[in-house]
């Protein structure tokens, strides 16, 4: 998994604490490789240099997944040549895995940064918003722009979102829409205590939600 979000909302929610795991996010590790060392070692590529130190200090590993934090940027200045440098050693690493989640807050800075420029997949969450459905044409026209391959993009309603909604979410936006995540209070009660989501139990009706659109994609 790969959270983009620099809050790392999904860290919590699946009780990853990177610090107590003495691993940084990529974040720190840009900063670290290139910022403050600066220049590039003789004979060692850039992508590489940096794939190695996510390899050693930032990718997070459990039983069941592994995990990289994008984090914050805290330092001014230039990030081409390392965000360059980041997409290649993602590439690299992502072919590691049968899937890779990435995990982006609704900004579109990541688009515009193109460090995720192939994928299979995309799924836009949905609230109760105009805003929202114009975010949807929004992403999607970036993601063309900025030549990011995607084979689908789907459209899911968030917990908040009308069920009722959803056909004509699709019918307006003209993308697929898969179905809604569930409200469920037990799942709140979750998050506001900030117990791992991972804990919920195989009949939580937000998960069964879940579950079901990734089985009706071919996921599970």
């Amino acid at each position: 998994m790969v959270d983009a979000d620099p809050d790392q909302n999904l860290a919590e929610m699946l009780g990853v604490d990177l610090k107590e795991a003495g691993k940084s996010t990529i974040a720190d590790l840009l900063v670290s490789t290139f910022i403050e060392q600066g220049g590039t070692t003789v004979g060692v590529p850039p992508s590489e240099r940096i794939e190695s130190k996510i390899w050693s200090n930032g990718l997070y590993e459990s039983d069941h997944f592994d995990f990289i934090a994008v984090g914050t940027k805290w330092v001014e200045g230039c990030y081409c040549m390392p965000n360059t440098a980041l997409k290649a050693a993602l590439e690299a690493l992502t072919k590691n895995y049968k899937y890779v989640l990435v995990d982006s807050p609704a900004g579109l800075e990541n688009l515009n940064r193109r460090i995720t420029s192939k994928v299979n997949d995309i799924f836009d969450i949905l609230d109760h918003s105009k805003k929202s459905m114009d975010h949807v044409l929004r992403a999607n026209r970036i993601a063309k722009e900025v030549d990011m391959q995607f084979e689908n993009f789907y459209l899911v309603g968030g917990y908040r979102f009308p069920a009722e909604l959803g056909v004509h979410a699709q019918t307006q936006l003209k993308f697929k829409y898969l179905g809604k995540i569930v409200s469920d209070e037990q799942l709140d009660e979750f998050v506001l205590e900030g117990e791992s989501l991972l804990d919920l139990p195989s009949d939580n009706k937000a998960y069964l939600s879940v579950k079901e659109i990734l089985l009706s994609l071919g996921y599970v």
